[in-house]
């Protein structure tokens, strides 16, 4: 008996019944699948080059510590705002961090016990305006899901909300303001989630900071508390993958973290940059080996 598909000839003993014909197609068709879909993301891995100069990082946080300056975060009980928490608390190179976010947090470790807390309500942000006076670097880690709060509260907050903080950050006195975006993020996509993450790019860099650093990270790999099904299932498929491609569509919110904290640290080449996901990752491993 042969079975045949549009590869080649599978040829089956006699007494194989039709399921083993058919699981010979399936079998096949995943082959080609996965060597696709690994030539998708080599091209994606080398299709974007990063040149990362080499750092000493001591001698920047001790520079950085000497400059006094302060900060906020705003989304602290996200993921990747708690990740940055860590980072910026176990390296202590601000004189003053303060927490803005809707309900106060509790923390067990002595290391946060110094940290500021400011509870907002973020649909009258213009009451609190006091909350974002003072910070030099501010950080925004904001965000939510179509699916969670549906597409008018995924606007509200991802738009709406962190346009809102970064005005009153820039009048309060912030100089560096960092926003977490998303790769692909563009004003002119016909996706939703894409369009709203460039247009509240290009407002905030309306606002003229002095300093101005977006992040666009891939599928972040992490263990969330909240469950997420669809991006559940994304980190699980792109997790085997992110050991031989770790760029291509993925990035260990460790890394997101470590890359933010490590370009607070340098001097701004430009007043507006943009790090695509490879950037970011590579500046997470110079932290990471530090």
């Amino acid at each position: 008996m042969v079975c045949t598909n549009n590869q080649s000839p599978l040829f089956i003993e006699p007494g194989m019944n039709t399921f083993q014909c058919n699981w010979g197609k399936t079998l096949s068709f995943f082959t080609v699948f996965v060597v696709a879909l690994a030539a998708v993301f080599q091209y994606l891995e080398i299709s974007e080059t990063v040149e990362i100069p080499r750092m000493d990082l001591n001698a920047m946080e001790e520079n950085y510590r000497q400059k006094n300056r302060t900060c906020f975060i705003l989304g602290a009980s996200g993921e990747t705002g708690k990740a940055l928490l860590k980072e910026i608390v176990e390296h202590n190179i601000f004189s003053k961090i303060t927490l803005i976010g809707r309900r106060q947090l509790t923390f067990e470790d002595k290391a946060y016990e110094n940290l500021v807390q400011k509870v907002v309500d973020f649909e009258k942000l213009e009451e609190y305006a006091e909350a974002f006076q003072g910070h030099d670097v501010g950080y925004c880690c904001l965000g939510t899901t179509k699916a969670k709060a549906g597409a008018e509260g995924f606007v509200r907050v991802d738009h709406d909300y962190v346009l809102k903080s970064a005005e009153l950050a820039k009048a309060g006195g912030c100089s560096h303001f960092h926003l977490e975006s998303s790769k692909g993020a563009d004003k002119t996509s016909s996706f939703l989630y894409l369009k709203t993450k460039g247009q509240v790019e290009a407002e905030i860099e309306e606002l003229g900071f002095e300093r101005f650093s977006i992040y666009r990270p891939a599928v972040l790999l992490v263990d969330r508390q909240e469950s997420r099904p669809a991006e559940w299932m994304a980190r699980k498929f792109l997790g085997a993958f992110s050991s031989v491609f770790p760029t291509a569509m993925s990035i260990p919110i460790t890394s997101v973290a470590r890359a933010i904290f490590v370009n607070t640290l340098k001097d701004g080449e430009q007043k507006v940059e943009i790090l695509e996901n490879k950037a970011i990752y590579e500046l997470g491993r110079i932290g990471d080996k530090k």
